[in-house]
């Protein structure tokens, strides 16, 4: 049996569906649904049972998890960027992975995990995933720094020689519908534009970046779960890798890229960004890809453009968004 924490979530539903077109449907989605309309991600999918998060914490404390598992893929978390609960944010994406990782390595149980990007803090130290650079990282938000905790008690533990853990850069693709404000520049962008025939970006506050010039290593969620199988398969491919394309793009090619798939001219109009979030900014992020070519992983990555076009034409214009 294989479980997927945030099953329902964006990444780990999409991780759900790489399973099922693999044919494995003995899959135990663990997640928590509230209100939010993330359960419409689990209707296409085939899976033995759901649990709450809740429970599944229960199960694994008291060592009565009534499966026999052979790989847990953590992708459940807190993932908003602006979250101000610190201690929320510790208790869900570092002291749950703990509890999770401890029970893993004491059952022997392949356990591959989401970090993130968000660890590099401003960039200023570069985004090498080399162990000894992750240990001098300054996260410049809140949820940043839960998961560079983690990583480093994994580090701290040695156990970057057991896990795999996954710096996921800017994701986005069908499923992610759910996720409010956190929802990716090209599903905002492709209603905006349905709506107004325009899309509205921020506005750069450093004078090396134009307006729209800021630049984010963008990764199609289709292209990461091929990384994540990959990854599930090799048990001996273990460390704290990068997940992106490798190669930065500006957010004024994002949008023309979306422009180009709906068949529209390009109008951009630039925004203040909110206060709040302008002394959080990342104006550049590209992932060093080294790290996971090394382990053997067969990369190969659509072109933003294909991966643009593939999102909007096949899932949002379709008006779903989902796998």
């Amino acid at each position: 049996m294989l479980i997927v924490t945030g099953g329902a979530g964006f990444i780990g539903s999409a991780f759900v569906w790489k399973l099922n077109s693999e044919g494995i449907d003995d899959v135990v989605i663990v997640d928590r649904l509230g209100q939010s309309d993330k359960w419409g991600n689990l209707v296409n999918r085939r899976f033995a049972d759901y649990i709450h998060k809740d429970d599944f914490l229960e199960m694994v404390c008291e060592d009565r998890v009534p499966f026999n598992v052979r790989g847990i893929v953590h992708m459940g978390a807190c993932s908003s960027t602006t979250e101000r609960d610190a201690d929320y944010l510790m208790e869900n994406n570092y002291r749950y992975s703990r509890r999770v990782a401890e029970w893993a390595v004491k059952k022997g149980v392949r356990f591959i995990y989401a970090s993130s990007a968000a660890t590099y803090g401003d960039g200023a130290k570069g985004f090498s995933d080399d162990d000894t650079v992750t240990e001098t990282l300054r996260p410049i938000n809140m949820y940043g720094y839960s998961k560079q905790v983690f990583d480093l008690w994994v580090l701290r533990n040695r156990l970057q020689h057991k896990f795999a853990g996954i710096k996921f850069f800017n994701v986005f693709g069908p499923n992610e519908y759910h996720k409010g404000d956190m929802k990716s520049v090209v599903y905002k962008a492709c209603h905006q534009i349905s709506e107004t025939g325009k899309v509205k970006l921020f506005k750069s506050y450093e004078p090396e970046y134009r307006d729209g010039e800021q630049m984010r290593d963008f990764v199609y969620v289709k292209d990461c779960v091929e990384a994540l199988w990959w990854l599930l398969e090799n048990r001996e491919a273990n460390g704290i890798f990068n997940l992106g394309t490798g190669h930065a793009r500006s957010w004024n090619d994002l949008v023309n890229a979306v422009f180009s798939a709906m068949n529209r001219d390009p109008q951009i109009d630039y925004i203040e960004m909110p206060e709040s979030i302008r002394d959080q900014y990342q104006y550049f992020t590209e992932a060093k890809m080294d790290k996971l070519h090394a382990a053997g992983c067969p990369l190969s990555f659509r072109s933003l453009e294909d991966a643009v076009r593939d999102y909007v034409v096949n899932y949002l214009e379709k008006g779903d968004g989902r796998l």
